[in-house]
């Protein structure tokens, strides 16, 4: 059947017309995804910001900070999320067999581990309390209630005798050692000194604040909390023990990562042990592994690296000077991964080193012996 010229003509002008739509819709569909990319990164950059931020500002300021940063997660989540979806999976499909990509959060919630039963909860308190003495209480009873040594409590409130009297009001610091008014010409380095703890353990207190988090200068008046500390005349709380060389193969689940001495040992607070040494020493894996993070951030853990184990375990090996790996790198026990340092928040030379299995930090000297 032959086609009318002008019937023709029509159809001609609707296919061209198909086809322009098409392309029009190709290019709304590229330029989208494309807007969307984009977006998706800046908010990759801004939350990177934030983390450094929440981690700066994890003392008193804390709570209305998160606040405000988590309004502004979710608000950027919903907007970029679908594209942040497509190039960061970081989610699978199948919850019960889902990988742990994260680097500063992670999170796993296994069918084993829902249970209906009440956990009481053992979060740290980081501010001081005022307690009310009742009949019976004891100065050891009151300090074992409350998880802190009795000199502690002696100290915060000038005791000169152990007995108490019910209605006496008591004031109980959040850790063991000393609370201190800051005064003129005081630091971080001479209060350590005078009260026989560590500077280290001072900036690792949360709740302790500083005027300056580069040099961690105090304000003049402020609270400050001295982890560990006691009286000059009074004992040290503890002697530093010698970390035995890191030898592949040997030891309980992970090896010792570096050398020296540990100033710090796993408290509620900084679930991790901190290892120091003047020389700089390497610091080496763990445990076999892929790394999932490598980097600096200005405060915080400094220049650190993370990598993920077997069976959902992590270990993170912060304030290094210098690392030689990249995310993505698969390393072997006892495999050098950086050189110890002082970046971030940050007193002196040492690795602080953390282990955690789906997201939770535990306690690393428990894989160490």
């Amino acid at each position: 059947m032959k086609i009318s010229p002008k019937l023709e003509f029509v159809f001609h002008n609707i296919k061209d017309f198909s086809k322009e739509i098409s392309e029009w819709l190709r290019f709304l569909y590229y330029y989208s995804h494309k807007k969307l990319t984009t977006a998706g990164r800046h908010f990759e950059g801004l939350k990177d910001i934030l983390v450094d931020m929440l981690l700066v500002k994890r003392g008193r300021y804390s709570k209305h900070f998160l606040n405000i940063s988590f309004l502004f997660l979710i608000a950027g989540a919903v907007v970029a999320g679908p594209a942040i979806g497509e190039y960061y999976p970081t989610v699978q499909h199948d919850a019960t067999t889902a990988g742990d990509n994260s680097t500063y959060l992670l999170a796993s919630n296994s069918q084993d581990e829902l249970s209906t039963s009440t956990v009481v909860s053992d979060k740290p308190r980081f501010d001081i309390i005022d307690y009310e003495v009742v009949k019976g209480d004891t100065l050891a009873g009151v300090a074992d209630k409350f998880g802190i040594s009795i000199d502690t409590i002696r100290w915060a409130n000038t005791l000169k005798t152990d007995n108490l009297i019910p209605g006496q009001m008591l004031r109980i610091p959040p850790v063991t050692g000393i609370v201190q008014k800051v005064g003129p010409g005081d630091t971080i380095y001479s209060l350590a000194k005078k009260y026989k703890s560590d500077a280290q353990k001072i900036v690792n207190f949360p709740a302790n604040d500083f005027a300056d988090l580069d040099t961690f200068a105090l304000n003049i008046g402020q609270i400050l909390f001295i982890p560990d500390g006691v009286m000059p005349e009074a004992a040290p709380v503890y002697i530093a023990a010698q970390v035995p060389q890191f030898i592949p193969g040997t030891g309980g689940k992970f090896m010792w990562p570096t050398q020296g001495i540990i100033t710090q040992y796993p408290v509620s607070y900084h679930m991790a042990v901190d290892i120091a040494n003047n020389a700089a020493p390497p610091v080496a894996a763990g445990d076999a592994g892929t790394v999932s993070f490598a980097g600096c951030i200005r405060y915080g853990y400094g220049c650190h690296v993370i990598i993920n184990h077997a069976d959902g375990y992590q270990t993170l090996y912060g304030h290094l000077q210098s690392y030689s790996v990249e995310a993505g790198d698969k390393v072997g026990r006892g495999q050098v991964i950086g050189k110890m340092g002082s970046t971030g928040r940050s007193t002196g030379m040492h690795l602080h080193f953390e282990v955690r299995q789906n997201g939770v930090l535990l306690n690393p000297l428990s894989f160490l012996k």
